[in-house]
């Protein structure tokens, strides 16, 4: 929302956060920070409760033709975002565990992150006087201080502050002096050392090439993994179309049909196998044992008497 002192009745000006450019406040994103640089006053930024960066202009018309473009990286809100005072194509989030340095020129990914940390990351801001250092505020009372043309993996300086998590820091125009708010409501007041906050020789050069290497490296990246999805997307189309030619299409009703075709003819058969058993002439029934039993009494008798008559 845009306001004018003048009139605090209500905003001059609205915009629904929804990136689907449908204009509906059901499916806007909660905005959590704002990033407003002077220099570039029709441009703003804003950081999401998802971890969404969306980069806006105010000269459109609508809500929909407002929202530019989003930069996704986050896994939770984002709790700071800075243009880089030097540079303000780059700008610093942080979020979740991590602090992301981005540029316009690559939206698929940031160009730069730190470690993550065990605590959960609450702010984060850029040095004014230094355009390779940035300060970053963690959940267990951890200040620390991040010089990319020292050293990237780790922090130049790591400073416990207090036992209680810092929410928020704000630096001193002239890079002196830091100032951290903590859960309990304390601000310390804290002066760092002259090495942090004077630029050094070849820095903005240093820092420049640094952010255009990054930069460049990421956008070969994006081009190769698209490759790749379009060759997997390719392929994935191509076994589906063959898949078609070796399977042809048969209608529900043909397969029906055939079904009952099928069961049919079998029926018949058996009905046939039934009438040729019925047909063929039943076998003789074999004798009785008692029978035999006589027929070889009577046998013996006849032999007998031919025996005993005279020759």
């Amino acid at each position: 929302m845009w306001w004018d002192i003048r009139k605090l009745s209500e905003p001059t000006e609205v915009v629904i956060m929804d990136i689907t450019r449908k204009e509906q406040l059901e499916n806007a994103l909660g905005a959590i920070s704002l990033e407003f640089e002077s220099t570039l006053p029709t441009k703003f930024m804003v950081g999401t409760e998802q971890g969404v960066v969306i980069s806006c202009n105010r000269k459109a018309k609508t809500s929909a033709e407002k929202i530019v473009c989003t930069f996704s990286g986050h896994h939770g809100p984002i709790y700071a975002l800075q243009r880089n005072p030097f540079y303000p194509k780059n700008f610093l989030t942080v979020g979740d565990w991590t602090a992301r340095i981005w540029s316009e020129d690559s939206r698929e990914s940031s160009i730069m992150w730190t470690k993550y940390h065990m605590a959960y990351l609450t702010d984060g801001a850029w040095s004014p006087v230094r355009p390779a250092v940035f300060f970053t505020t963690k959940m267990d009372g951890t200040l620390d201080i991040w010089d990319f043309v020292f050293k990237q993996c780790d922090p130049a300086l790591s400073l416990k502050v207090c036992d209680e998590a810092l929410f928020c820091l704000r630096v001193q125009d002239n890079g002196c002096f830091i100032a951290c708010g903590s859960q309990l409501g304390t601000t310390t007041l804290l002066e760092v050392s002259n090495g942090l906050y004077t630029l050094q020789r070849n820095e903005k050069n240093t820092a420049s090439s640094i952010f255009e290497r990054e930069t460049r490296r990421e956008k070969i990246l994006e081009v190769r993994h698209r490759e790749m999805r379009l060759k997997e997307k390719s392929k994935a189309e191509g076994k589906d179309d063959e898949l078609r030619e070796e399977v042809p299409s048969i209608n529900l009703e043909e397969l029906v049909s055939k079904a009952e075709e099928e069961f049919f003819n079998i029926i018949f058969t058996e009905l046939k196998k039934k009438e040729t058993a019925a047909m063929k002439p039943k076998p003789k029934q074999r004798k009785m044992e008692g029978d035999e039993e006589v027929e070889e009494q009577d046998e013996e008798e006849k032999e007998g008497a031919s025996e005993e008559t005279p020759a």
